[in-house]
C-alpha cells in the first residue's frame, strides 16, 4: 500500500476511537501547563504553604471557641461606657 501521512494516520486512529468509544476529552478550560524555574516553584509552594496553614490556624481556632462556647463580643475600652462615667468640664 502507498505510504499515510502522520496527520492521515492520526485523523484514522481517532475515527477508529470514534466508532469504538463515547468517551471524550473535556474541554481545555485552563491554560496549558508551562514549565517554571526552580526559584518560582519554590516561592509558590512557600505561599501555597502559608495560605494553608493560615487556613487551617483559623479553623482551628474557630472549633476550639466553638467547643468551649466562647463568643467573642466587640471591646471598646474608650467607647460608650467609659464616657458615661466622666465629667464634663468647660475649658472657661
Amino acid at each position: 500500500g502507498s505510504p499515510i501521512t502522520s496527520e492521515e494516520r492520526r485523523l484514522r486512529d481517532k475515527k477508529h476511537l470514534n466508532d469504538i468509544t463515547a468517551a471524550r476529552l473535556p474541554p481545555l478550560h485552563h491554560s496549558p501547563a508551562k514549565l517554571l524555574s526552580l526559584e518560582e516553584s519554590i516561592a509558590i509552594q512557600i505561599q501555597q504553604k502559608e495560605a494553608y496553614e493560615e487556613m487551617q490556624a483559623k479553623l482551628a481556632a474557630q472549633k476550639l471557641a466553638e467547643r468551649l462556647n466562647i463568643k467573642m463580643l466587640r471591646f471598646e475600652p474608650e467607647g460608650q461606657a467609659s464616657m458615661q462615667y466622666r465629667e464634663v468640664r468647660d475649658e472657661d
